[in-house]
């Protein structure tokens, strides 16, 4: 049934292009948060549910995130959802064209984002200005009492822990720490960046991440992290486990591209929300099991 987001026409919000999904599952329901382009290429967030996590039950007729600040008043991009207690919090890239891409952070109660009570904080700028920075996700705990995030600064991936989350001080800014970057040879050759927030498994934390080809495709690939020290690879797949093989990820406004913002765990199966070709939305599933199996067998 993909794809299960597409544009229309008649909401000029949304006309140009509907992809690059967050999703999180509460309620016995997937609530995903994805990227609209307008037709003047202004990006702002919808919503839909799905019961099942693939048929759209409901979806807003208006954004529920707009740019509100200077920081992102040409769009507000690529968001990823984590629950920490009674909070949700949203990563997305701020966008102003006339500096460069930037990670913004805002949050909501659970009880506002259920009541869809569009209550968010005033957003806040928390990569360092002057540097490209986006692909942002935050883990869903805290570990040896530390907050950890993943961003992607340039072509590779970061990871910085964090005391707390207010974004004040001397820990104004994240941390460029160089953690994982692209393989040369590889099918992530070009370009690695975070998708979703990570999965924790008895195993290691998953963390699911886009690479760009040589020839500029992109694809899916993971990795396992230590459940205790996150910073630790234990694994990282050799291989794409998802790459552009639909008509929709193929073409679209730019071609051969499945990139990953949203994953929940339903019934031991990832459903993984995606953009195709920068122009829709995609779900794809696979049992839990399987990767892990995948992961074991590309130790690092």
């Amino acid at each position: 049934k993909n794809p299960i987001l597409k544009p229309i026409k008649q909401n000029k919000w949304e006309a140009r292009s509907t992809f690059n999904p967050a999703a999180i599952y509460l309620d016995n329901k997937v609530h995903i948060v994805y990227r609209a382009v307008s037709e003047n290429n202004i990006s702002t967030l919808g919503y839909a549910v799905s019961k099942d996590g693939i048929n759209i039950d409901y979806k807003a007729k208006e954004p529920i995130y707009k740019p509100r600040e200077d920081f992102e008043s040409s769009g507000c991009e690529d968001p990823r959802l984590t629950q920490i207690g009674n909070y949700i919090y949203m990563l997305y890239t701020a966008y102003n064209v006339t500096a460069v891409p930037r990670v913004a952070l805002t949050k909501i109660t659970v009880k506002d984002f259920l009541e869809n009570n569009w209550n968010w904080s005033k957003p806040i700028l928390i990569s360092p200005p002057g540097i490209s920075d986006k692909d942002a996700c935050l883990f869903p705990e805290k570990i040896n009492k530390k907050y950890y995030i993943v961003h992607r600064i340039e072509s590779e991936i970061d990871m910085c822990t964090l005391d707390d989350l207010e974004f004040k001080g001397k820990n104004r800014y994240l941390e460029e720490n160089n953690w994982m970057g692209p393989r040369k040879g590889w099918w992530d050759y070009r370009k690695v960046g975070a998708g979703p927030p990570p999965i924790k498994t008895k195993d290691g934390w998953i963390l699911l991440y886009h690479g760009i080809a040589e020839d500029h495709s992109y694809s899916i690939g993971a990795v396992l992290l230590d459940l205790k020290n996150p910073l630790k690879i234990l694994a990282r797949t050799y291989e794409p486990i998802f790459k552009p093989e639909a008509d929709y990820e193929k073409t679209g406004d730019v071609p051969n591209v499945v990139f990953p913002c949203g994953a929940v765990m339903k019934d031991n199966m990832i459903y993984l929300y995606y953009g195709g070709g920068d122009k829709v939305t995609g779900v794809a599933t696979m049992e839990i099991n399987l990767l892990l199996k995948k992961l074991k067998l590309c130790r690092c």
